[in-house]
C-alpha cells in the first residue's frame, strides 16, 4: 500500500480532473465551476464571498462572476438589505448541459462502496475528510493572504528570477558579483 503523501497526491489529482472534465463539459474553467457550485450550494452570495472562498482577488472574481454572467449561469441581483450590495444567484435556466446524471452516478458509485463500512469506519472517515478540508482550507488561506502580500515590483522581481533560474537561464545578479 502506498504511503500517506503519495494517496493524498492521488486522491486530489483525481478530484481536480474530475472537476476539471465537468467544468469543461460546462464550457467553464476550474475557478468558475467552483465559483458556481458555491452559488449553486450557498447563494444567494456577495461577490465578496468568492474573493475570500476560492482565495483570488476581487478583479479576478468580477471576471469570474462576468463569464458565468455571460453563460447564463448566474445573475446579478441587488441585496434587498443593502443596495449598494450585488449578490449572485444561480439561474433558473442555466443553459449547457445537464450535469445531474453525471453527480447521481457519481453519487451511486460513493454509495455503493461506502455501504461497506460499519459505523465506526466512517466515523473515522468523516474525521479524517472534515480535517483534510480544514487543513487545506487554513494553507488555501495561507497562501493567498502570502501572495496577496507579495505582489509588489520587487517580490514581482523575486518570482520571475526564481523562474528564470528555475529554467536554466542565468543569473544576472550573480554574473555581476553582486
Amino acid at each position: 500500500m502506498s504511503d500517506g503523501a503519495d494517496l493524498g497526491w492521488e486522491l486530489s489529482t483525481a478530484i481536480v480532473l474530475f472537476h476539471e472534465a465537468v467544468a469543461h463539459r460546462l464550457g467553464l474553467n476550474a475557478a468558475e465551476h467552483k465559483a458556481l457550485g458555491l452559488i449553486v450550494r450557498r447563494g444567494p452570495l456577495p461577490t465578496g464571498a468568492l474573493t475570500s472562498e476560492l482565495g483570488i482577488s476581487a478583479s479576478a472574481v468580477t471576471g469570474v462572476v462576468d463569464r458565468l454572467e455571460q453563460a447564463g449561469y448566474v445573475r446579478r441581483t441587488p441585496d434587498p438589505r443593502d443596495r449598494r450590495r450585488v449578490l449572485l444567484t444561480a439561474s433558473d435556466t442555466a443553459t449547457g448541459p445537464d450535469l445531474a446524471g453525471i453527480f447521481a452516478e457519481l453519487g451511486e458509485e460513493m454509495g455503493t462502496f461506502m455501504r461497506r463500512y460499519d459505523e465506526r469506519e466512517l466515523a473515522a472517515i468523516h474525521d479524517y475528510i472534515t480535517n483534510t478540508i480544514r487543513v487545506l482550507r487554513t494553507l488555501t488561506r495561507r497562501l493567498a493572504e502570502e501572495s496577496a502580500s507579495e505582489s509588489g515590483p520587487y517580490h514581482g522581481r523575486q518570482r520571475r528570477r526564481r523562474r528564470r533560474v528555475a529554467r536554466g537561464e542565468p543569473d544576472h545578479r550573480e554574473s555581476t558579483g553582486s
